[in-house]
């Protein structure tokens, strides 16, 4: 990474990230640091000046929820990819969530190649496990990144790394190998422990494994952050589980892409929202975050039940080969649901399930499987079946099943943070990879007047900086690093639509990492002054 350039930002109004209304202030960056200047400041000769007049300078944004793990490890992945982020203001991803990052690899004794094929489908045909936070750290620190990322340990792989990827419970001592194998990952600065109780083999965990992770974290004082069990009609239950979880083990809580969804779940926020506070109320340390759209996305193997991928990827392309029995027993299990399963397509069905990504078939690509499926002549099931042994699994998908109504609610609820949920793959992605943060911005905060442009900065920033043990990162202070969004207010808006998914937004004109600029008038400078973070080991306080 180059040394960074001075350079004197004047007569911004500023939002530190506390949620303070703005004050205008001249901001010096120097060496990768903030310099708030006053009278007695000697600002030194010859810096240069950018003019911040009529512009919001805020912290730059931090992207609690992403699955950008091996984007930048990927040598063939689209640039405009990884500019996403960075043009709308991030200027930190928290990667390893839902259950899954990139590490541990499998352990002595399990299946290596359903390890790797479990990563490949996630996060990329070129994507591989490494050996630890510190691999991961070293990897990262080799490439040209636009933002610093920091990652989670995902539950999900640390079960396969262990357990494998088979419908078991841990033996007492593999057990303690799991968490002897994600204390040493947040020993080595990993941001905490995520799960995706949704996705195999996660969903496979009971409540007492959890709760033993969860301990671990505690001890080091990170988060326990989950994609819930269920987010359709059971979602209070699986909100409870995960309550229990924390008032367990003493962890603090933060719940992924806080929704509703499918036709059983809208409206169903009143009440989840209202648990959170409950919990809150009675010493639960618990925050949430979520990203502003209506439709969501996720893998396509995850809208068949779990049983069906129980032993990995590989055993779930080998059942679909198998004939029409195990595909009949898929329509079944859709059709009637499965205890503790969410059943995506049976809270909404086919026709709200469009294809994202698809590399060998992108013809398919923004299309409804109902739709594709009816033109081919064939049962939906039969079609997303052979849709996923021709692409090895390697499907994304973008599901319809949200009201606009939840959304607003869990958006304005106070401690809601802002995560794109972004599965950075090439196709159609979801637009929130290169919109969510512009999009609140622009349409929530200035247009709909959800949240103050003070408050909305402050979810993008200093809470989710204090949640996340981001020292010195989350705000605009003395000293601070100098990660740094200048844009319009007036002006600020996502263009990113399911048509065109990584549209730049508009208005966000400057975004400085680490000192460097990566975005100047709104175009990319070529700078990657990003790197790999490490948490510090001491407890992570409550966002206020």
């Amino acid at each position: 990474m180059k040394a960074s350039s001075s350079i004197l930002i004047r007569g911004a109004e500023v939002y530190d990230g506390s949620g303070a209304e703005p004050s205008r202030l001249d901001v010096l960056v120097v060496d990768g640091r903030i310099r708030l200047v006053s009278d007695r400041t000697a600002v030194p000769s010859g810096v240069p000046t950018l003019d911040g007049a009529g512009l919001a300078l805020a912290p730059g944004f931090i992207d609690v929820h992403t699955h950008s793990d091996a984007l930048a490890l990927m040598p063939d992945a689209d640039p405009e990819l990884s500019l996403a982020p960075v043009r709308q203001g991030v200027t930190v991803e928290i990667a390893g969530n839902c259950g899954s990052s990139l590490f541990p690899p499998a352990q002595p004794g399990t299946d290596a190649v359903a390890m790797e094929s479990f990563i490949r489908t996630l996060f990329g045909d070129d994507a591989h496990s490494v050996e630890g936070a510190e691999d991961f750290e070293r990897l990262q620190m080799g490439v040209d990144r636009k933002t610093n990322i920091v990652s989670l340990v995902g539950h999900s792989t640390l079960r396969g790394a262990v357990l494998g990827f088979g419908d078991c419970r841990p033996t007492p001592a593999q057990l303690d190998q799991m968490c002897s194998l994600l204390g040493a990952a947040l020993r080595a600065g990993a941001a905490g422990l995520s799960s995706g109780l949704i996705y195999p083999p996660g969903t496979f965990a009971d409540t007492d494994e959890l709760v033993a992770l969860a301990r671990v974290a505690a001890a080091h004082g990170r988060p326990y952050v989950t994609h819930l069990r269920d987010e359709m009609s059971n979602v209070e239950a699986a909100l409870d589980e995960a309550i229990d979880v924390a008032r367990a083990s003493g962890v603090a809580l933060h719940v992924s892409h806080h929704k509703t969804a499918g036709t059983q779940g809208h409206g169903r926020t009143v009440s989840t929202l209202a648990t959170m506070d409950a919990a809150r109320a009675s010493g639960v340390d618990l925050t949430c975050d979520v990203y502003p759209y209506t439709a969501s996305s996720t893998h396509l193997h995850a809208m068949f039940p779990p049983w069906a991928t129980a032993g990995g990827i590989p055993a779930l392309l080998e059942r679909l080969r198998s004939g029409a029995e195990v595909r009949d027993a898929v329509r079944r299990s859709i059709a009637v649901g499965e205890e503790g399963w969410e059943n995506t397509v049976g809270n909404g069905g086919w026709d709200l399930i469009e294809v994202a990504t698809a590399p060998g078939r992108s013809e398919a690509e923004g299309r409804s499987i109902a739709g594709l499926a009816q033109a081919a002549g064939v049962d939906p099931v039969d079609y997303a079946a052979d849709l996923l042994l021709a692409e090895q699994a390697q499907v994304t998908i973008i599901s319809r099943s949200m009201a606009e109504d939840d959304v607003r609610r869990v958006l304005s609820h106070p401690g809601t943070m802002i995560g794109s949920d972004g599965v950075p793959h090439s196709g159609r992605p979801h637009p929130r990879w290169a919109g969510s943060f512009a999009r609140v911005l622009g349409r929530y905060s200035r247009d709909a007047g959800l949240l103050t442009l003070a408050d909305a900065v402050s979810r993008m920033t200093a809470l989710p900086a204090r949640r996340f043990g981001l020292r010195g990162r989350g705000v605009i202070a003395e000293g601070a690093h100098a990660d740094l969004v200048l844009f319009d207010p007036a002006e600020v808006l996502d263009r990113a639509t399911f048509a065109t998914p990584l549209d730049a937004p508009r208005g966000i004109h400057h975004v400085f990492v680490n000192g460097q600029r990566v975005i100047a008038d709104g175009s990319p400078t070529g700078a990657s002054p990003g790197r790999p973070l490490r948490v510090q080991h001491e407890p992570v306080g409550t966002p206020g």
